[in-house]
This record gives structure tokens, C-alpha cells and sequence, in this order.
């Protein structure tokens, strides 16, 4: 009950006309990020980030999150209509939907897709309605010892989880930590790692480094790939499915959509992983499994719905924990940071129009969204065909004004150049930015409870094993660390048997 009047509060909050406008601009930007392939969500956020330091934080934090569910919805037209994802988690949906298109079901394909996308993350909204407050009152009785091991645990999994190598990983993770103690120790008020430069005294800032790691890199890896769209010219119709459809589609919506939500509170799984593991169940329970890849719109409704509960899912040990499940996560966090709130349970206790907000600011972005994305088709088809020689130099010159209005320095702009330049060196050379980017912005929140729990127990590590949950997190991490060991000793065995 209490739920539901926190709920009722929270459209108070998001029906605003000022709240409302920056929730249409949040969808109506994140499905326009998810229509042009190669930018992705993580590189808009970082994008847009300053642009949102001049409104209050809970407008802020509406747009931001409906920037992000909103590519969800925006990255299924380029898969349906061009074959190419508009981001990584819309991959899945190229296997049939495009097929889909070529037979002259594209209408079916998109509307399916927009209304699986709709249920999927009102579903997942009412889960994290529900979950969320839980989890945080749950969580209001750790001590540091439990949130510093909670931390470890949560870099540990985003890295393990990683798509490359768990060494490359843990080097990010590690560079992440590193690079987060830059500036004034908080305790001795002593420079670290400055080198008598002035711009680090204050630390690496996390807006230049996600937008030059995310933003820049993207352009600089994209400006030398010609990508081949071919956009399909006949009129698209039929956007509503018929009842064939719909009776095809009814029960992988709803697999997809509780699939999806519940992967993606793990913290490291993102939206990739769930959108596979959704299409290889809805092609497990097909009586034509040989027919996926070629049309099939059951392949194209589970893994899209899934994609969207995922994302929202994503929410869940961010808002009531304080822990990001995925470098989006991370810059979301970094943001209610810079905004001088504090990221965890304390946040539904001491902030609930924020976060009550948040959540029914999702409720009605959903709606937006389905009243958007099908009407707007024929415009994102146009927008398809903006050559990138046009929509590049306009991406950098945006990210460069951004840098600089953080704090009219031009040491950001040089910040955010150099981590643009490294971004692009570890796409290219297949590190990932995700645990670099999850150390930067949780690393002083672990030092700080690093350093508060040795204060507490006088300077004894016995602290973090002899309180049980703490003890539990950091088990859980070293056989996150050892299991991939066990894994390559038994295949040696088997190899030598």
C-alpha cells in the first residue's frame, strides 16, 4: 500500500508541464540516439550530460533515464528497416525482423516491436516499484565493511561479465580505481597524482572522460567505416498486427518481459546477454525452430521486449543499492553525484520526489513512446539518410561546447581529447570502458568505506570477514575471480585424458 501512494506522489511529480516536456525530450531524443547506428546510449548520455547542470535534478534525471529506455525503442527501426543495429542490444532483432521487412511485413514487424516494447517496460516499471524500495530498506542496514565488500562484488561481476577477456577487464577496472584517487585526498587534503598540474586538483571530472571514452571514440572509430544502408523505399503499412500475429507474439512478450527485468538487475549483464539468451528460449519452445532467421516474429517480439525489461531492469540495484549494473548505470550514478545527491538507499529516504519521480516519469515515457515511435516512422526513415560525413562534425562540435561549458575550462576539452583518443585505442585493441568507467565513479565511494571501516575496527581487515554479509560478498568475488581457473584446469584435464 505504501507503494501505491508513494507512486500516486510520484506522478504528482512527473505530470508537471515542466517535467512532462523534459520526459518527451528524453524519448524523443533517446529513439533518435537508437535510430542512427554508432552512437549508442552511453556516448548520448555523456553527450547530453552538461546540457542537463541548468535544470533541477529531477528533470534531469527524467530525461536522462528516458533518453536511455527510449534507444531501447529507437534501435529496432534501423535492425527491422536497414539491417544494422542502432545499438548493440538490437542485434538480435536484425535475425528476423529485417527478414520480416524483405517479405513486406516491415508494418508488422515495427508495430510488433513498438507494442512488445510498450508491455515490456510498463512490466518491468512495476517491478522496480515494487523491488527497489525493498532492496534499499534491506540495504539501510549495512555498515561500511558491507558496502565496501557490495562494491567489490558489483566491479568484480561488471568485469567478469565482460564481452572480452577477464584479464583485459580487471586492467580497466583496476585503471578505473586508479585514475578515481587523482585530485585531493578527502581525508589529508594532500594532492595526489596531480604533477603541479591545476585542472587535476579536483580529480579527473567524469562528464569529460565518458564523453570523450563513449562520445569522441565513437565518431573517431565510425569516420573511417563505410556502412552500407540500404533503406527500404516502399511505403510502410500496416503497422498494426493482425490476430496471427498477436497470437505469436502474446506469450513471448511475456517471457521476454519478466526474462528480461530479472536479468537485468544482475549487475554486469546489461541488455546483450538477456536478448540472446531470449531468443535462444523462444527458439527452444518452437514447434519450427528451424524457421528462425527467416521471418519469424516470434524471434523478433521476445528478445525486443526482453531488450526493454532489461534496460529498465538495469535501475533496480542502481536507485536502491548504489550500484550501476553497466557503464550507462555508471554515468547515471555519476550524474546524481554531481547533482550532490547520494547514490544508494539513502536516496529513496531522503530524496522521494527524485525517485518516486524517476519511476513515474517511466510509466508515462512508455506511453509517450508508443504514441511516438509508430507515427514517426517515416521521419526516422528520412533521418536514415543523413550521410555521416554531415552528422559527425556536428557530434564533435556539440561534445566540445559541452566539455567546455562544464566549467568554461579548457582543460576539460583537453581531458575529454585524450580520453577520446585512449577510448578509441581500447575499441580498437578490444578493452572494454565499462570497468574502467564503474572504478572511476565508484572508487572513492570504496576508498571512503575502505578507509571508515580500518577507522572503525582500528586498523584490522578482520572487519570486512567476520560480519557475514560482507564475508558473503567478498566470497561471491573470488569465485567470480577463481571460477574461470577451475575452468581452464578441468579442460586441461579432459585435453590430457
Amino acid at each position: 500500500m505504501d507503494e501505491l501512494q508513494s507512486i500516486l506522489y510520484g506522478f504528482t511529480v512527473a505530470l508537471t508541464w515542466k517535467n512532462l516536456a523534459f520526459a518527451f525530450a528524453g524519448v524523443l531524443l533517446g529513439t533518435l540516439v537508437g535510430v542512427l547506428p554508432g552512437i549508442g546510449p552511453a556516448a548520448a548520455i555523456s553527450l547530453l550530460l552538461p546540457s542537463t547542470f541548468h535544470a533541477d535534478p529531477i528533470s534531469s534525471m527524467i530525461m536522462l533515464c528516458g533518453l536511455y529506455y527510449g534507444t531501447m525503442y529507437g534501435g529496432s527501426t534501423t535492425s527491422i528497416l536497414v539491417n544494422i543495429p542502432g545499438e548493440a542490444a538490437s542485434i538480435v532483432t536484425c535475425f528476423d525482423g529485417y527478414q520480416m521487412a524483405r517479405q513486406g511485413r516491415a508494418g508488422a514487424a515495427l508495430g510488433i516491436a513498438a507494442f512488445g516494447s510498450f508491455f515490456a517496460g510498463t512490466i518491468s516499471v512495476v517491478g522496480l516499484m515494487f523491488l527497489a524500495p525493498t532492496l534499499a530498506s534491506f540495504a539501510l542496514k549495512f555498515g561500511s565493511p558491507e558496502y565496501f565488500s557490495l562494491m567489490v562484488m558489483s566491479m568484480t561481476l561488471v568485469t567478469y561479465l565482460s564481452q572480452r577477456s577477464l584479464l583485459k577487464g580487471m586492467m580497466m577496472a583496476a585503471l578505473g580505481l586508479i585514475l578515481s584517487v587523482v585530485g585531493l585526498d578527502p581525508e589529508t587534503a594532500k594532492l595526489r597524482f596531480t604533477y603541479n598540474t591545476l585542472v587535476l586538483r579536483d580529480g579527473l571530472g567524469i562528464v569529460p572522460v565518458v564523453m570523450g571514452l563513449f562520445g569522441v571514440s565513437e565518431v573517431l572509430l565510425n569516420v573511417g567505416i563505410v556502412i552500407n544502408r540500404e533503406v527500404f523505399q516502399t511505403k510502410i503499412k500496416g503497422l498494426f498486427p493482425n490476430r496471427q500475429d498477436w497470437k505469436d507474439s502474446t506469450m513471448p512478450i511475456v517471457r521476454g518481459s519478466f526474462l528480461g527485468f530479472l536479468l537485468g538487475i544482475i549487475p554486469g549483464l546489461g541488455t546483450i546477454i538477456p536478448t540472446f539468451m531470449s531468443y535462444g528460449l523462444e527458439k527452444r519452445l518452437s514447434k519450427h525452430p528451424e524457421q528462425f532467421g527467416t521471418g519469424r516474429i516470434e524471434g523478433l517480439a521476445g528478445p525486443e521486449s526482453c531488450n526493454n525489461a532489461a534496460a529498465t531492469g538495469n535501475f533496480v540495484p542502481m536507485l536502491s543499492l548504489g550500484i550501476p549494473a553497466n557503464a550507462i548505470m555508471a554515468i547515471l550514478l555519476g550524474a546524481l553525484t554531481i547533482y550532490g545527491l547520494q547514490p544508494g538507499p539513502l536516496l529513496i529516504k531522503e530524496k522521494p520526489d527524485l525517485f518516486w519521480g524517476v519511476i513515474a516519469s517511466m510509466y508515462v515515457g512508455n506511453a509517450m513512446l508508443l504514441v511516438l515511435n509508430l507515427p514517426l516512422i517515416p521521419l526516422w526513415v528520412q533521418i536514415l539518410r543523413v550521410p555521416y560525413t554531415i552528422l559527425y562534425p556536428l557530434i564533435l562540435l556539440f561534445v566540445v561546447i559541452g566539455a567546455y561549458s562544464l566549467n568554461n575550462n579548457v582543460g576539460d576539452v583537453i581531458i575529454m581529447s585524450i580520453f577520446g583518443v585512449v577510448g578509441f585505442a581500447m575499441k580498437k585493441f578490444q578493452f572494454e570502458p565499462a570497468p574502467l568507467v564503474l572504478g572511476l565513479v565508484l572508487g572513492p565511494m570504496l576508498e571512503d568505506n575502505l578507509r571508515r571501516s580500518l577507522l572503525i575496527s582500528g586498523g584490522s581487515f578482520s572487519t570486512f570477514f567476520i560480519r557475514p554479509l560482507s564475508a558473503a560478498f567478498l566470497v561471491v568475488s573470488l569465485a567470480i575471480l577463481l571460477f574461470p581457473l577451475f575452468r581452464l584446469r578441468s579442460s586441461a584435464r579432459s585435453r590430457g585424458a
